[in-house]
């Protein structure tokens, strides 16, 4: 890896058959390559173990890391080695999937002192009922949000051939890469100096 470059895993959120969010993570994962600022891994949820069900003690309290299914190993280390996510997320009766809700909770130091952005689709709201839900949970994490995401409503008629129609997307991607790849940089040479006090 370059080392004026960020390590950035791409989440895709939902597992549901059908889906649309792999679509949405190529196309953002192709913005972030072109950006230059990143090394770029999609994470898709669907590959992963990941229970609903989590031990009686939380880490968050114990001081400690769950034990964790060995189907979870990958993701756990995606997200350990990231220095920065981006989370694809749909929106199901206004907020987001139960898999990416698993997937944040059987993890907890991974998150923090990160950046996230958030890229969304959906009807109407365009998923940005879900991203106010997600900047919830992960602010208690300890992470970093970023004000600036996507959000793509009417995704089933906004897009073509794997890419949105609107021309301005490209545009407020660079914008949501420009701010994260700021905040990556700040908290990585923030965590490497001394170590976050949560």
């Amino acid at each position: 890896m370059d080392n004026n470059r960020r390590k950035l895993v791409i989440l895709v959120g939902s597992v549901r058959e059908g889906r649309f969010g792999p679509v949405v993570a190529s196309w953002i994962a192709e913005q972030a390559d072109g950006h230059g600022a990143f090394d770029v891994e999609v994470v898709d949820l669907a590959d992963a173990d990941i229970p609903l069900e989590l031990p009686a003690e939380s880490p968050k309290y114990a001081g400690a890391d769950y034990p964790r299914p060995a189907g979870m190993a990958a993701l756990t280390t995606a997200l350990e080695e990231a220095d920065a996510f981006i989370v694809v997320s749909p929106e199901y009766n206004h907020s987001y999937p139960a898999s990416l809700k698993a997937a944040i909770d059987w993890h907890f130091t991974q998150w923090t002192a990160k950046p996230v952005a958030f890229v969304s689709y959906g009807g109407a709201a365009g998923g940005r009922h879900a991203v106010l839900h997600l900047e919830n949970v992960l602010t208690e994490l300890h992470a970093v949000t970023i004000r600036d995401g996507l959000a793509f409503p009417n995704y089933s008629t906004a897009w073509e051939n794997g890419r949105p129609l609107d021309a301005a997307a490209p545009g407020y991607a660079k914008t949501l890469l420009e701010q994260l790849a700021w905040w990556a940089r700040a908290l990585r040479t923030a965590r490497e100096a001394e170590p976050y006090p949560a």
